[in-house]
């Protein structure tokens, strides 16, 4: 009895894949546009935030070292921070505001640009989409998260360095930079590893490189550690080092299990190009024999 042929399915791609460059375009306007509308929205949002909780969070750190370490601090302790110039605080405020609403509407934009991307890409690599938002919003908060508890020793490492007869007055603009540039830096860095994943998932990175380029990976972590932490303390450094190291290799053992589970599922769909009239492939590798002991003659 002969049925119709089995055919393997491809995976379709999307039809907005075939758009012209001026669809395109018009599209890409427009994701960019919701983009930075939900980035205007939200650094609003973290504007009228900083006088409510925002620029406490952020001076928490400096108000937490001892005394001798603030300025004016053996006198009122009080944990000031001095401006040089007219626009300085209003320049702060913004700078502020942007980078917080940048991570408040981080699943927005992120979003947006996968939406875009995704066109071109087949169906099972959409399903991606929103696990990719999710997991890389949570890295960036992990990576912030450990970049502000680190703060405080890091400025007490840096500042103790001065020694004794120096009165340390950090200026708002200098701090608020410093503490911005290590929660960015933080934050970014743990991304990377969520990078390797992705690119394993489209078949572009496969275990094999990963596996093999381990050391090195490793190595460059730390080396990036070290050049990308403002700080440049061995406390800080480890703290981003560690937690990236241990990212990359959840990376390659993720990459491990998909890559089996791609072989799997291609061996099992490799079979549906076979006609009814062609023969299977065999496998032609010997099976052991079982240990069966000979019957008792009778």
């Amino acid at each position: 009895m002969s049925g119709p042929r089995l055919r393997r399915r491809r995976a379709s791609r999307d039809a907005a894949a075939t758009m012209s460059l001026v669809a395109h375009l018009t599209e890409l306007r427009n994701r960019i546009f919701k983009a930075l509308l939900a980035l205007l929205v939200a650094t609003a949002i973290s504007f009228w935030w900083y006088e409510h909780g925002l620029g406490e969070f952020i001076r928490a750190p400096y108000c937490g070292l001892d005394e001798e370490l603030r300025y004016g601090g053996t006198d009122s302790g009080g944990c000031g921070l001095l401006i040089t110039d007219v626009f300085g605080g209003v320049f702060i405020r913004l700078k502020v505001a942007f980078l917080a609403g940048a991570v408040l509407s981080a699943p927005f934009w992120l979003y947006q640009l996968w939406a875009f991307v995704t066109p071109g890409l087949k169906r099972q690599e959409k399903r991606y989409g929103i696990g990719f938002v999710a997991v890389s919003s949570l890295l960036f908060a992990l990576g912030a998260f450990l970049a502000y508890v680190s703060l405080a020793k890091g400025l007490e490492l840096l500042l103790t360095l001065a020694g004794d007869g120096v009165v340390i007055a950090l200026t708002a603009q200098d701090y608020i930079g410093f503490v911005l540039s290590l929660l960015v830096a933080f934050g970014v860095s743990f991304e990377v590893p969520l990078i390797a994943i992705a690119l394993n998932l489209v078949g572009v990175l496969s275990h094999e490189v990963l596996a093999r380029s381990r050391r090195w990976i490793f190595f460059l972590t730390i080396v990036f550690a070290a050049f990308v932490t403002p700080t440049q303390d061995p406390f800080t450094m480890l703290l981003m080092a560690g937690p990236m190291i241990v990212l990359f290799e959840l990376a390659i053992q993720i990459a491990r299990v998909v890559d089996k589970r791609r072989a799997k599922r291609e061996a099992i769909e490799g079979f549906h190009d076979i006609g009814d009239d062609e023969a299977s492939p065999l496998d032609a590798t010997p099976s052991p024999l079982d240990d069966a002991s000979p019957a008792p003659r009778g």
